[in-house]
C-alpha cells in the first residue's frame, strides 16, 4: 500500500514565501550562532573541567540546583561529555553549513536542560532556556522539508539561493566560534558583556559587508 505524503500544501507555500525575505533568513542565521555561541560558551568550562561556580557547592541542600550541579561536577567524565557535546552541537550551528544537523543535535540537549531548569530552583532561567528551545524549534520547522525524512516522509527540496549558503556567513561563524571557544579557553573569570559585545560586533560587521555586497549587486544588474 502506498504510503499517504501528509505534507500540508499552504504549509509548504507558506514557508517558502517566508525562505524568500531577506530579513527572515538573517534572522534565522543570526538566531544560529546565538543558540550555537551560547552552547560554545557554557561547554568550554566543562571541557576544561571546571565548575561552574568558584567554589565547592558541596555543602549545598540536598535537592537544589547548586547541589545538582555539583554532583555533575564530580562525575568528571560524565561533566566533560556534556561540554564536548554542546561544543560540537553549537559549533553546527555556528556553520551555516551543517546547521540542519546542528538543529537536530541540539534539541534533545535544550529539551533536556530546559526540564531540569523547571524541575529545580532555578529561578529565571526555565525563562531563558524556555525561549532557546523554541527557537530551536523554529530552526527545526525552518529545515522541516528536509527533515521530514527523519519520520519516513518524502523530502522537499529547498532553494538553493538561500542566504545562508552566501560564504560571508560561514566565515562568520568560524570567527564567532573561534573567538568563542579561544576566550573560554584562556579565560576562566569570564566577562560576559565583553564577549556578547565582541560578538555583536563580529555581527554586525557581517550585516554591513552584506548590505554592501547587496547593493553592488543590484547597481550590476541594473
Amino acid at each position: 500500500m502506498k504510503q499517504q505524503d501528509l505534507s500540508i500544501p499552504f504549509y509548504k507555500k507558506y514557508m517558502d514565501r517566508l525562505k524568500s525575505l531577506f530579513l527572515v533568513q538573517l534572522f534565522i542565521i543570526y538566531t544560529r550562532y546565538l543558540i550555537g555561541g551560547a552552547f560554545v560558551f557554557a561547554s568550554i568550562i566543562k571541557i576544561k573541567g571546571k565548575r561552574f561556580t568558584t567554589y565547592s557547592q558541596e555543602d549545598a541542600p540536598i535537592g537544589s540546583a547548586m547541589h545538582f550541579f555539583e554532583v555533575l561536577y564530580q562525575t568528571g567524565l560524565y561533566w566533560q561529555f556534556i561540554g564536548w557535546a554542546q561544543l560540537l552541537a553549537g559549533f553546527l550551528l555556528m556553520t551555516q553549513r551543517y546547521a540542519k544537523l546542528g538543529a537536530v543535535a541540539n534539541f534533545p540537549i535544550l529539551l533536556n536542560v530546559f526540564v531540569i531548569t523547571i524541575s529545580m530552583e532555578f529561578k529565571g532561567t526555565s525563562l531563558i532556556t524556555g525561549l532557546m528551545l523554541a527557537a530551536n524549534v523554529l530552526l527545526l520547522l525552518w529545515h522541516w522539508g528536509e527533515l521530514r525524512t527523519l519520520i519516513n516522509l518524502p523530502s522537499q527540496a529547498e532553494s538553493k539561493n538561500q542566504e545562508e549558503n552566501n560564504p560571508i556567513w560561514v566565515i562568520t561563524g568560524l570567527l564567532l566560534f573561534l573567538f568563542t571557544a579561544g576566550y573560554r579557553v584562556l579565560i576562566n573569570l569570564y566577562n560576559p558583556f565583553l564577549w556578547f559585545g565582541v560578538g555583536l560586533i563580529i555581527g554586525l560587521s557581517a550585516f554591513l559587508i552584506r548590505l554592501v555586497q547587496r547593493k553592488q549587486s543590484k547597481k550590476n544588474l541594473s
